[in-house]
């Protein structure tokens, strides 16, 4: 009988803690991206005089964080720069690579984003449809800003390879750049031939940018065909250099 009664007495704390459980709409998610300059560098150096590797080297940092704020609100979010940090160590702009500051509007609902991305001289502003990624769902976890996400991945533009991990307690299907797709918010990310990653660092769930979440206004309208023609006929002669400027710019 006392079996029985504790059987009971566990079942009810499962039900309740379910109960209890918070699904999250809307809010403003704060991403750190890092890349790795370092191994960027190297690279980009490959083959060349590692003298000239070692003296480059001692004057950058090991890396560049940046920070993103994700505005969500059921099936729209808006991706834009957020809060500025002084680099103690400045990082060229050939080795940060473009599309260094993307502002990213996607209508989940009707699946297609609206992007503002300044590469090099020119801005342009990218309507198309979302990625549709073939994601994998493994069984491996990981905690981020406080929830516990599980890992996906996928192959993006033939061969880049990408790591993900999302959280269901936020319904949203969005994540930080263009990435979407998965059952639940996407609060970290990976690229490894980027050398770039995103992590959420906090979850703000009242903030009074939610209601301005619209696509941008600005920069040349394109869509990410004719893009892609354009970056590889301005870039086909660049190497390994050109082709990680794509990366960075079609994501």
């Amino acid at each position: 009988m006392k079996t029985f009664y504790l059987i009971v007495s566990l079942l009810a704390s499962t039900v309740s803690v379910k109960a209890q459980q918070i699904f999250i709409e809307k809010g403003k998610i704060e991403f750190e991206r890092t890349i790795n300059i370092l191994k960027r560098l190297e690279d980009d150096m490959d083959g060349e005089d590692n003298s000239f590797y070692e003296a480059l080297k001692k004057q950058l940092p090991p890396s560049k964080s940046t920070y993103f704020n994700l505005y969500f609100d059921h099936d729209k979010t808006l991706y834009e720069p957020g809060r500025e940090v002084e680099a103690v160590k400045k990082v060229p702009e050939w080795l940060a690579g473009p599309a260094e500051d993307n502002v990213v509007y996607s209508d989940l609902a009707s699946q297609s984003f609206s992007s503002l991305k300044n590469v090099f001289e020119t801005s342009y502003n990218i309507q198309d449809s979302l990625r549709k990624a073939e994601w994998k769902i493994t069984s491996d976890t990981r905690t981020i800003a406080g929830f516990e996400c599980r890992k996906a991945t996928t192959i993006i533009m033939d061969s880049v390879f990408v790591f993900a991990f999302y959280t269901d307690q936020i319904v949203t299907r969005g994540g930080p750049e263009s990435f979407s797709g998965l059952p639940g918010m996407i609060l970290g990310l990976a690229i490894p031939r980027m050398h770039t990653t995103w992590f959420a660092t906090k979850l703000i769930t009242s903030d009074p940018k939610i209601s301005a979440i619209a696509p941008p206004k600005k920069g040349k309208k394109t869509n990410l065909t004719t893009l892609k023609t354009t970056l590889y006929n301005s870039m086909k002669q660049w190497g390994k250099y050109g082709q990680r400027n794509t990366w960075s710019i079609m994501i």
